[in-house]
């Protein structure tokens, strides 16, 4: 045989090597070009192959030298094939894993790819050491038996931290693209290798963290939801004087960060403000949204406040510091008496606005204006319901109060009506003590003065004929009610104002005792 033929002869490919060459380079070289990120695998096939070809030229030589019975010339064939079927098997797994299963959605984990190439490049090595070697692998396997034994001992972490990359991978619980905290550590997964796991942190930096840490330690795979897109929840604090009204601080700050959408803050949950805690001489507050993000924490917090300052700004809100402040006042009896002549004319002010007490003198006013307690209710707040016995009767002062009404029981209410400031309710709990015939819901915040039943106990007493210019205002207020929804003719409003007024006197007498 001539020199090529015994090259093709020892590759066993007898008028198929040349185009087995030709084939290996043209697939390496598309590869590379096709897949950038796999070019150190081509060079290292493309090395293997080039080692091959080089021996299969020596091969070649021997055998024209009549070498080819020797030693030698058996462990250079077998040598050269190693390399050449390693350099095949190379650039097939980037063929199958990048340009054949890719396309169809099918990503095995780097460690199975990795593994399942090193378990072709032993067969291929026990193959190619039977039938070329002629290799007895009796005492090898007696041998490597001892030398697994001793490797496995010597190399306990090692090994420990290559299974624990295995499990990441084929578990899924860790994967490439989270955001994971750890060890107060936050920081982009990029890589799970056989010994460690690589997270970029915001600060430009790279942690190398072993494999077996990360199966033993709590790890936070941060704005990962089954079902959910990845969004992560951040806080911004600020603080605010106790002069101004929680539900008015919330408003003014919701409104300014669910107006714009933000970049990088999720639409939904929509971003919330919550009060957090009473401080010495301040309000805290917190911002609460959902960052889509998550390596751009800082600039969107910045921004998030930068809206926070300017919208409680327009409100003439300022943000508050904390302080300590003493106020030192003169407090001798001019001036607490004139404090309290000015608290109690503008009781008496707020009590002319209301049609219930006008029949009232001057004197009587005063009098129960003294007796008036500031009742003030937040947003969403209950201040009376449907059912309750409360002996109290309510004065808006500020705000606005929805009036709801559950008929039959039923749980859900209906709103029949709207209470402005100087709207007075709770009238007939107070005057006959009989149970609240609606619920009373705070729209905004209100401020109320409190009337009950024992303020009002001696001015009847002293003028019982009062009663009945009550009885007659709160009959007039149901009728009022009862036609709106009844649509009752004018004959029907006198009878049952009549009998609504004749039944109220009797009870606020009998409640009174009068």
């Amino acid at each position: 045989m001539n020199f090529w033929q015994s090259a093709q002869h020892a590759a066993r490919m007898e008028g198929l090597l040349l185009w087995v060459i030709l084939i290996f380079l043209i697939v390496a070289l598309g590869l590379m070009a096709l897949r950038p990120k796999e070019r150190v695998r081509l060079r290292n096939g493309l090395f293997l192959f080039a080692i091959a070809l080089a021996g299969l030229f020596v091969i070649g030589l021997m055998a024209a030298y009549q070498h080819h019975d020797s030693q030698e010339y058996r462990w250079a064939v077998w040598a050269s094939l190693i390399c050449l079927y390693l350099a095949i098997v190379n650039v097939a797994s980037v063929l199958l894993f990048e340009v054949v299963l890719d396309p169809l959605r099918l990503r095995p984990p780097r460690i199975l790819r990795d593994l399942l190439l090193a378990v072709t490049y032993v067969v291929v090595v026990i193959v190619l050491l039977l039938k070329v070697g002629k290799v007895d692998l009796s005492g090898i396997v007696a041998t490597s038996a001892v030398l697994t034994a001793v490797i496995g001992l010597s190399f306990q972490d090692t090994l420990g931290n290559m299974m624990g990359g295995m499990a990441l991978q084929l578990e899924g619980s860790i994967a490439v693209g989270d955001w994971i905290r750890i060890d107060n550590q936050e920081g982009l997964v990029k890589e799970i290798r056989w010994r460690h796991t690589s997270i970029e942190t915001r600060n430009w930096d790279t942690i190398i963290i072993p494999n077996t840490m990360l199966m033993k330690s709590q790890v936070t795979i941060l704005g990962r939801r089954i079902g959910a897109p990845r969004q992560h929840r951040l806080w911004v604090y600020f603080q605010v004087d106790f002069r101004y009204s929680p539900t008015a601080v919330i408003d003014v700050v919701e409104k300014a960060l669910r107006l714009e959408q933000i970049p990088n803050v999720a639409a939904s949950p929509p971003p919330n403000c919550v009060m957090m805690d009473f401080k010495e001489s301040y309000a805290s507050y917190a911002v609460r949204y959902w960052l889509t993000d998550l390596a751009v924490d800082d600039p969107t917090n910045s921004i998030v406040r930068t809206r926070i300052y300017f919208a409680l700004r327009r409100a003439g809100v300022p943000l508050s510091i904390p302080a300590q402040s003493i106020f030192v006042t003169e407090d001798d009896q001019q001036r607490r008496a004139r404090k309290t002549s000015e608290e109690t004319e503008a009781r008496v002010e707020a009590l002319c606005n209301v049609e219930l007490f006008r029949t009232l003198t001057e004197e009587e006013r005063r009098a129960l204006a003294q007796r008036l307690s500031v009742a003030p209710f937040a947003r969403g707040e209950v201040i009376t319901r449907q059912g309750a016995r409360a002996h109290w009767l309510y004065v808006i002062t500020r705000g606005e109060a929805e009036v709801r009404v559950s008929v039959d029981g039923v749980q859900d209410s209906e709103k029949v009506a709207t209470l402005y400031a100087w709207d007075f309710f709770g009238e007939g709990g107070m005057m006959s003590g009989e149970p609240r015939q609606a619920t009373v819901i705070a729209v905004t915040d209100v401020e109320c003065y409190r009337i009950n039943k024992e303020s009002f106990d001696d001015i009847l007493h002293r003028r019982p004929e009062i009663a009945e210019d009550i009885s007659q205002v709160i009959a007039q207020r149901r009728v009022g009610l009862d036609a709106a929804r009844e649509d009752l003719s004018e004959e029907a409003k006198r009878a049952l104002m009549q009998r609504h007024q004749v039944d109220l006197l009797a009870r606020i007498r009998g409640f009174f005792a009068l």
